[in-house]
């Protein structure tokens, strides 16, 4: 028996892949990040396969459960509410123990943001560094330190509301002339992409604050 992966789409819906919908159709529970928002991909292609809710509140006291059912002979499939599960979503702590207890875990292929935001950066993307969401807090100017010696290109995501901020830091730790491209609503009907220095493009925000899903590309050190 076997924990299967599985991508969702990040906005257009014709990004699943037919393996994906087969996989969902077959197994006998998928867990849901979030079970009203699965519940409406589920619903256009016709998947009536029973869901649980699986999300970064409840998965420390689940996954022995969600093990010992797949040792009992289920298959189980998890999906977040868009792209591939355990970037930036839950999906590591049950694949990981899924892994220790000599289950089968496959990841399908599919969506994910931040590799058509890289690609249409226009930024170097042979060698690159994926750091999500940078900590809100505590440790956050420590890691723009040590981010601002990083030679790679380096892909974070970002909030609406902390867009702003998050350029002006980068202003003062990369400097104001680092190249940065923004893209957002990926695959969506507003999708756009503003390329340009840090300070352009936290000048274009400042004016035209951003509304969506931001994934954030900054050129690395020269």
């Amino acid at each position: 028996m076997k924990l299967y992966l599985v991508p969702t789409p990040i906005g257009n819906l014709k990004d699943i892949t037919f393996r994906a919908i087969e996989v969902l159709q077959e197994v006998d529970l998928i867990l849901a990040e979030d079970t009203r928002t699965s519940g409406k991909l589920l619903k256009h292609f016709n998947i009536t396969t029973q869901m649980h809710s699986h999300h970064m509140h409840n998965e420390h006291k689940t996954v022995d459960g969600i093990v010992k059912r797949i040792q009992a002979g289920d298959n189980i499939a998890l999906i977040s509410d868009a792209g591939t599960p355990a970037i930036s979503d839950p999906g590591f702590l049950l694949t990981r123990a899924c892994i220790t207890a000599g289950i089968e875990v496959d990841c399908l292929p599919g969506a994910t943001a931040f590799v058509p935001a890289l690609v249409n950066s226009g930024l170097p993307n042979d060698k690159f560094v994926f750091e999500g969401f940078l900590p809100v807090k505590k440790g956050r100017q420590t890691r723009l330190q040590l981010l601002a010696e990083e030679t790679r290109t380096i892909i974070f995501y970002e909030s609406p509301h902390k867009l702003v901020k998050t350029l002006g830091q980068f202003v003062d730790y990369f400097g104001a002339d680092r190249q940065v491209s923004v893209s957002r609503e990926i695959t969506k009907l507003h999708e756009e992409t503003i390329r340009g220095t840090v300070s352009e493009v936290l000048r274009h925000y400042e004016a035209k604050p951003p509304k969506g899903e931001l994934v954030v590309i900054l050129g690395g050190k020269k």
